[in-house]
């Protein structure tokens, strides 16, 4: 059975059934995309609480993660921050192999229909053409066979009738004759134009739209295979990730078994354990007897601590102090020198190419102006030399003032390159050589070299890196890596913040992706910087 033998009278069907199957094909497209960013606003969500709940580096919550309940969580952010990426992926796969997949075959589809609706619209109006000329053909000969028959009465009334002459009675039968020629003809031209309709209604009906019909039904079946197709994939993508989605479960389930009561008592125990003992009673002390006043016999009392246990067991005397308080935003300079030292580099160097294609640009055009000035001057037909004068004054002057920017960002960049190498050697002092930090706060400078430095004297490396307060307030040291990634593209790295990257370099990831889709990571040479976190294979220390 096909649509070309049993629907050939059913055009108004097949049109819509087509159209209705393109039209699902779009629904299950947005259907799809829908999907995908649930999936992806789910995932964004679940990023965003595991970061909220994840601990600063320094803060109180990190120091606690020593008990295992508290670590525990942490792990089950772990997990969770693994499963907002299994979720993630799952909408990237739907959108590539369904929605991205059906709406170019659906482009193609419609296409296909639209040219063999094309092909039935053509055949039916060459059929209706040929028809009109039957029809024309067929009133012509009914008219002029009239007409003729007229012509054949009045010629035989002509000839009985006894006043009428001889010539009328000729020129009436020469009319007659004259029209029943004329209608054999049209008999004739309507004879073969229906012949020709018939055999073109034949070849319609039989040949040509039962083979648009079977074509319209093939492109169908292929929709409803794709589109079935598309249904799999709609629960294989999601069944795919299905294991890891697992893994990530069962590590929730870890953590909580891995909890233990009595250990982190032991360990609060183990942390905050003094050593002392308790207080001892106080000896009475009899004032009336002109007895001077006994020490107690407690043992805190020889340790110069306070021996009331109500200020023993107080507050922690000890509070924290930051070494460095937080400093105001630096004032932007042309020189970019407000920037650290790898990001202030770049910008140098992008300026630097900036100005160098504005200067290409002008040379380009003082060359094409000093060439029609040659011109003009050899064929002054053509134009007034003079009349370019101010246009090749004004390129002079602009290249004369990028050639000077130029100069000018060029020493800057070198500058630039000097204090990096400088800030390069001493990142890579041991910590001991740091240590006059610390000591500052206590009104005594030292020198790197461990030395004391004179009173007031300021470090011009201190100043640099006093820049980096507000971004890196927290981190005074680098930070351990945490895991290693691979590159799977290139990168080039031309944002300000931004790191370079080749295809299969391995680097050192020193901050995961907290949902914004960037990962920090650093090189072997200790240049840091952000990359796009698809754009990388990584594998966490566990």
């Amino acid at each position: 059975m096909d649509w070309g033998t049993d629907l050939w009278d059913q055009y108004d069907i097949i049109d819509k059934h087509t159209q209705s199957g393109l039209e699902l094909v779009e629904k299950y497209v947005k259907f799809v995309k829908e999907r995908t960013e649930i999936e992806q606003n789910y995932a964004k969500q679940l990023r965003s609480l595991t970061k909220k709940y994840n601990p600063k580096r320094g803060c109180k919550e990190e120091q606690e993660c020593r008990f295992s309940n508290h670590q525990s969580f942490l792990d089950i952010l772990n997990e969770m921050n693994d499963y907002a990426g299994q979720r993630e992926l799952i909408a990237e796969n739907m959108m590539m192999n369904i929605c991205i997949e059906l709406t170019k075959y659906l482009q193609e589809l419609k296409m296909e229909r639209k040219t063999h609706l094309s092909e039935a619209k053509k055949a039916q109006q060459s059929l209706e053409s040929t028809y009109k000329q039957l029809d024309s053909s067929k009133k012509r000969f009914e008219r002029e066979w009239r007409e003729a028959d007229k012509a054949a009465q009045y010629a035989e009334k002509t000839d009985q009738d006894i006043n009428a002459t001889k010539a009328d009675v000729e020129k009436a039968k020469q009319q007659a004759n004259m029209r029943t020629h004329i209608a054999e003809e049209c008999k004739n031209d309507y004879a073969a134009q229906l012949q020709k309709y018939n055999k073109e209604q034949s070849q319609f009906y039989f040949s040509d739209m039962p083979l648009i019909f079977n074509k319209l039904q093939d492109m169908d079946e292929r929709r409803v295979r794709k589109l079935a197709q598309g249904y799999v994939l709609f629960s294989d993508t999601e069944r795919h990730v299905m294991p890891i989605i697992g893994k990530c479960l069962e590590g929730v389930t870890k953590a909580g078994t891995n909890v233990n009561e009595r250990n982190d008592s032991i360990a609060l125990i183990e942390q905050y354990k003094s050593g002392f003992e308790r207080p001892g009673d106080l000896d009475f002390e009899d004032y009336s007897q002109g007895i001077n006043r006994a020490s107690s016999d407690s043992s805190l009392g020889t340790l110069g601590t306070p021996k009331g246990p109500l200020e023993l067991l107080g507050k922690n005397r000890s509070k924290p102090f930051w070494l460095f308080s937080k400093k105001s935003k630096p004032t932007v300079t042309e020189d970019f020198g407000h920037l650290p030292p790898e990001q202030r580099r770049k910008r140098l160097q992008q300026k630097l190419d900036d100005i160098g294609k504005e200067l290409q640009k002008e040379v380009d055009q003082s060359e094409a102006l000093e060439k029609m000035k040659d011109v003009y001057e050899k064929n002054p037909q053509m134009g007034d030399p003079a009349s370019l004068s101010p246009q090749i004054n004004q390129t002079a002057q602009n290249m004369e003032r990028l050639r000077l920017e130029l100069s000018k960002y060029e020493s800057w960049l070198t500058e630039a390159g000097r204090r990096g190498d400088s800030m390069l050697r001493r990142d890579t002092l041991p910590e001991d050589a740091l240590s006059y930090r610390s000591h500052s706060n206590n009104n005594e400078p030292y020198s790197p070299d461990g030395t004391h430095s004179e009173e007031g004297a300021p470090d011009p490396s201190q100043a640099i890196y006093a820049e980096f307060d507000d971004d890196f307030e927290e981190e005074e040291e680098l930070v351990a890596p945490i895991g290693q990634c691979t590159a799977m593209y290139n990168f080039p790295g031309a944002s300000e913040g931004t790191i370079t990257m080749q295809e299969g370099e391995v680097l050192s990831v020193v901050e995961e992706d907290k949902g914004d889709g960037w990962t920090r990571v650093r090189r072997a040479n200790g240049n840091e910087g952000y990359i796009p976190t698809s754009y990388v294979s990584i594998s966490l220390s566990k």
